[in-house]
């Protein structure tokens, strides 16, 4: 009996997810991989944290090996580039990047998880050499050498991973000025008053904080500097780290398989394209988006993982659907935990909701304990079926498992009602009788009976 045979394209975290389930339900299958690079695994976050010195080697970031696959009789064809995919004969046309030699190939079924590409902006000067970027293991090689030789660094970009080189950049010694084009950092995850708090955060650590500032070009100063002109008046600096958004990589299937607006691979939830021969996962494709039940692009590597397995899983027997997505993230700054989940109050009231939003700042555990900490909380809710639509938490306290407890309620469909009482330990050593998440919901059920004084 012929065995069947996969292609995997692109294998970071989605692809290396896929591989292991097909290996594991599927272990007669001949699997080839196709991957550009000659290392595979590396989580960005490394970034920043080799940066701020908590991770010494970034060798030590990388959490597979291409030749714990090939034991396992896997084809990893690394450092080859996918040219051309034909659908419709079930083909692909790649390239040995070292020999230059062309391969021809085919397959029974095709994962796509070619990941994503980063969104550069169209900024006169921009391909400056002092300009980097802050994605891949080699960028983060060249970051981390530049900064040895220069003090002054620029970030434009202040979503997560601006924020987060920010901090590492601070934790190095260096001046540093985080430029973000949004009214404020974080814009996409955090509400106004939540993203503030941020900020400001950020500006006692000593990180120059610009916002609603559009940088329009970049141009050599006489003294090796290079000059940041913005909306916000010039800058001079000595290297730039450019941390903009990403896109989608999925144009070797552009017109074969349906793709989103952007360019996202559009699946069905067993990660099965519009070409039942081709799964996607991973950054090239969409995420069910349950706050708002629809399609969205929300690259996460939470998203990869789980897309990629469910991919693996079911390339040959549609087994198991994806539950969707709640976008749960969150980080580690300056020692505050910052987490979030689903919509915002902005985002929300974008989406139709007929929005309310609660606020909580209250000690995580009794006073009489020897140290506590207080606890920061928005929670947004629909005013109408006063279901949970998300929350964001900001505290010294590790608040993040609390940020996975609403993503479940969210999940669920619960109401601010039913979080208000849900059940949760009580301990003084862990919380007060009725835990933080309990009480922000009964802020929402005090407002919404009128009861709630400000």
């Amino acid at each position: 009996m012929t065995k069947k045979k996969v292609v995997i394209i692109g294998c970071t975290h989605a692809g290396i997810a896929a591989m292991r389930q097909i290996l594991k339900y599927y272990p007669d299958a001949d699997i080839t991989v196709y991957e550009r690079h000659a290392e595979i695994s590396y989580l960005s976050c490394a970034t920043y944290l080799h940066l701020g010195g908590e991770v010494k080697n970034l060798d030590d970031v990388f959490y597979a090996d291409p030749s714990e696959f090939t034991k396992q009789g896997v084809k990893m064809r690394m450092i080859h580039d996918v040219i051309s995919i034909d659908a419709k004969e079930h083909t692909i046309l790649a390239q040995n990047l070292k020999t230059k030699e062309l391969v021809h190939d085919s397959y029974d079924k095709l994962i796509m998880a070619t990941g994503s590409i980063t969104a550069i902006p169209a900024i006169s000067g921009i391909e400056n050499p002092k300009i980097m970027l802050c994605k891949t293991c080699d960028q983060a090689h060249e970051l981390y050498a530049a900064a040895k030789m220069h003090h002054k660094i620029a970030i434009v970009g202040g979503g997560y991973a601006g924020v987060e080189l920010a901090e590492g950049y601070i934790k190095s010694g260096h001046e540093v000025i985080l430029i973000e084009r949004s009214p404020h950092v974080l814009n996409e995850y955090m509400d106004t008053n939540m993203s503030k708090k941020v900020e400001n955060l950020l500006v006692e650590h000593g990180v120059k904080v610009l916002t609603n500032t559009t940088v329009t070009q970049f141009s050599d100063l006489k003294n090796e500097q290079i000059n940041i002109q913005s909306t916000n008046g010039d800058y001079a600096v000595d290297m730039i780290a450019i941390a903009p958004g990403v896109i989608p990589q999925s144009d070797l299937l552009k017109g074969q398989v349906d793709l989103s607006k952007n360019g996202a691979i559009v699946t069905d939830p067993y990660m099965c394209t519009s070409d039942p021969d081709i799964f996607a996962a991973g950054d090239a494709t969409e995420v069910r988006y349950n706050p708002t039940v629809s399609q969205s692009y929300i690259p996460l590597a939470s998203h990869a993982v789980r897309q990629g397995t469910l991919a693996g899983i079911n390339v040959f027997d549609k087994r198991l659907k994806s539950i969707g997505t709640q976008a749960t993230t969150g980080m580690l700054l300056f020692g505050k935990t910052i987490a979030c989940t689903g919509l915002t109050y902005e985002k929300a009231i974008e989406a139709n909701f007929n929005t309310g939003v609660a606020h909580y700042h209250g000690n995580y555990r009794p006073d009489f304990m020897p140290t506590t900490a207080e606890v920061s909380i928005s929670l947004v809710y629909d005013k109408n079926t006063r279901k949970v639509l998300g929350a964001q938490m900001m505290s010294d306290h590790e608040i993040s498992q609390s940020a996975n407890t609403i993503s479940v309620v969210i999940q669920n469909g619960n109401t601010i009602d039913e979080l208000a009482f849900l059940d949760m330990l009580f301990s003084p050593n862990f919380d007060e009788p009725f835990n933080y998440l309990n009480l922000v919901a009964q802020v929402a059920v005090d407002q919404e009976h009128g009861y709630w004084r400000k």
